[in-house]
């Protein structure tokens, strides 16, 4: 067993590509192919499930995952020890609802960067059930989702919760709707709707809150980020988190604006999930740590549920 093995399966698994992490790595597919089929028979497990659409851990990989990553962290601090200066940067991989991205998720980064300069870290945006499965196949580290107080956190996961806020209903500072204290559901229905697709958090409370009724006229969009660029080029108006909108750069300019939702007590907690695991890569536990310092700076309340 090499480690160049160890780092190409680890490769895979991120990127979920064969293609991909051979041209990542720098080398042909046939022979990194071969490469990670030496490491099976040797183990005498298949680590990935290759299908059309690309490669993922298999259930025996995933098992396997943390002690590969286990591995290479060790042989990182060797060859720190050892003062290698062209060691192997690793890489950790975020994904993210694109919920609190201004007030939280870049200024966690940021801070994660000061410290780690040689770690790259990917910022991936996704649906919450994307998101659960490349956690759970090992191709993301972390993952920053939204959900609505009362529902049950999946099976798996280590959760932190960050942030707790309020629907909000996103528009622009001259629409008739901002004269107003608060949005009712009633004043929705007659207003261009941007809704977030299904598997958003907030395409499922819109849908709550409308009681199922259908909006004059509906967009639909991934995000939280596309869903302010549309408000804020006069396409209508959209439901998100408070702690989406306040603070966020156009809101600063007086682009986009926001008011509460008239009888609504709902409450959106933004939750960092990781999978469960006996050992944890440094660099996304590191990671996971600016965001708890960040949250905790925000005012956030924290709750931890395995």
């Amino acid at each position: 067993m090499r480690t160049e093995q160890l780092e190409y399966i680890a490769a895979v698994t991120r990127l979920g590509s064969l293609r991909r992490a051979a041209e990542e790595l720098r080398l042909s597919q046939p022979a990194l192919s071969e490469t990670v089929r030496n490491l099976e028979r040797e183990l005498g497990v298949d680590l990935l499930e290759r299908k059309r659409t690309g490669a993922t851990m298999s259930a025996e990989g995933r098992d396997l995952l943390p002690y590969i990553v286990h591995v290479l962290e060790a042989v990182d601090r060797l060859r720190s020890a050892a003062g290698e200066r062209h060691r192997v940067s690793r890489m950790v991989r975020v994904g993210t609802v694109n919920a609190a991205t201004v007030p939280l998720l870049v200024p966690a980064v940021r801070d994660f960067r000061a410290a780690h300069a040689r770690t790259q870290v990917e910022v991936v945006g996704a649906r919450q059930t994307e998101i659960h499965r490349a956690l759970s196949e090992g191709g993301l580290d972390l993952g920053l989702v939204n959900h609505l107080d009362g529902d049950d956190p999946p099976a798996g996961f280590d959760s932190v919760q960050l942030l707790h806020g309020r629907p909000v209903v996103c528009l622009r500072p001259e629409s008739p709707l901002a004269a107003r204290p608060y949005v009712s559901a009633d004043d929705l229905l007659g207003e261009p709707l941007i809704a977030m697709r299904t598997g958003y958090v907030m395409h499922r409370y819109v849908h709550r809150l409308l009681e199922g009724r259908e909006a004059a006229f509906a967009y639909s969009t991934d995000g939280a980020e596309m869903g302010k660029l549309m408000v804020a080029e006069g396409l209508g108006v959209t439901v998100l988190p408070d702690f989406s909108v306040v603070g966020d750069p156009l809101e600063r300019l007086g682009t986009i604006t926001y008011r509460p939702i008239a009888g609504d007590a709902t409450r959106v907690l933004l939750t960092l999930r990781r999978r469960r695991a006996e050992s944890v890569p440094q660099a996304a536990r590191h990671l996971h740590e600016a965001f708890v310092r960040r949250a905790r700076e925000l005012g956030g309340t924290l709750t931890v549920s395995r």
